[in-house]
């Protein structure tokens, strides 16, 4: 998978945005304005930040070289996957994708809401 696939991806998600709110060459995907993935563009090889509940990430570490403790965030939360190793594709989603719903799951109830009217 490269950049322009796993963007793709992430804005095909509902309210779903991208911004550079820390500098110009860091790419952030957010869900109704809470961050759920984050890229630097001038990182070789790709590599994205995404959220990961605690434990399952532990355990993907382990099994993924692939994946370590994400790079410049809580290291408990975050895992920095690495796109160039070989790691399969239907695991990346997968991965997109559990970061999105616990960062949805984590939404107010309002917010919720307003959400699922998108």
């Amino acid at each position: 998978m490269n950049i322009e696939a796993f963007r793709e991806y992430c804005l095909a998600k509902k309210g779903v945005t991208e911004e550079f709110p820390f500098d110009e060459n860091t790419l952030v995907f957010k869900v109704m304005g809470k961050m759920f993935a984050l890229t630097g563009l001038e990182r070789i090889p790709f590599s994205v930040n995404l959220k990961c509940d605690p434990e399952r990430a532990i355990e993907l570490r382990e099994y993924h070289p692939e994946i370590t403790p994400g790079y410049h965030m809580s290291k408990k939360h975050w895992n920095t996957v690495n796109f160039s190793e070989g790691l399969a594709t239907n695991i990346i989603l997968e991965l997109i994708d559990h970061s999105y719903d616990l960062v949805v799951s984590g939404l107010t109830r309002k917010v919720k809401q307003e959400l699922e009217k998108l």
